[in-house]
Formats: structure tokens, C-alpha cells, sequence
């Protein structure tokens, strides 16, 4: 594992980091997610604070994250379940 020294800038503050060298494809791209959606926030609202519109692109970060979870997770369908049970129940019995 290879691992490199890369600055990452977000909000305007660099951030020193040694990572894997695979991970550094996703770590700026996150970076520069961090620093569009401030910039968007910046635009729409008159929040000057960078720490509030950190905190607000955290928020919807995370919430677009479980978001994208909650969609992945393949739902219970107890009616399903149950016709699957009774036909295991059938070939038991067969």
C-alpha cells in the first residue's frame, strides 16, 4: 500500500493528509462536493459563516447519504413472505 502526503482545501482551510494512493481519487472529489455545495449555500442564502455553512452542507451530505441507503434496502413484504412459506409448506407436504 502506497501511501502519498496530499492538501486538501475545504472552506478555504488546507488540510494536510497521508492517505492510500487509491483513495485519493475519492477524497478530492469529496472535497470539491464539500466546497460546490458550500458555494451553492453561499449563493442562495446570506450565511457568511463558514462553520454554519459547513454545518449545513454536512447536514445534507448526510442526509443524501441516508436517503441513498434507505433506498437500497430491499423492503419486507410480509404478504410475499408468508405465500413463500406456504409454498415450502406445500412441497413438505407433497
Amino acid at each position: 500500500m502506497d501511501k502519498i502526503a496530499l492538501k486538501i482545501i475545504i472552506a478555504g482551510r488546507t488540510y494536510p493528509l497521508t492517505i492510500k494512493k487509491e483513495e485519493e481519487s475519492a477524497i478530492r472529489s469529496a472535497a470539491d462536493r464539500i466546497n460546490s455545495n458550500i458555494q451553492k449555500l453561499q449563493g442562495s442564502y446570506a450565511v457568511k459563516d463558514m462553520q454554519d455553512l459547513l454545518a449545513m452542507t454536512a447536514l445534507q451530505i448526510a442526509v443524501q447519504q441516508n436517503t441513498a441507503t434507505e433506498e437500497k434496502k430491499p423492503s419486507f413484504d410480509p404478504a410475499a413472505f408468508n405465500e413463500d412459506i406456504r409454498k415450502i409448506i406445500e412441497k413438505i407436504d407433497a
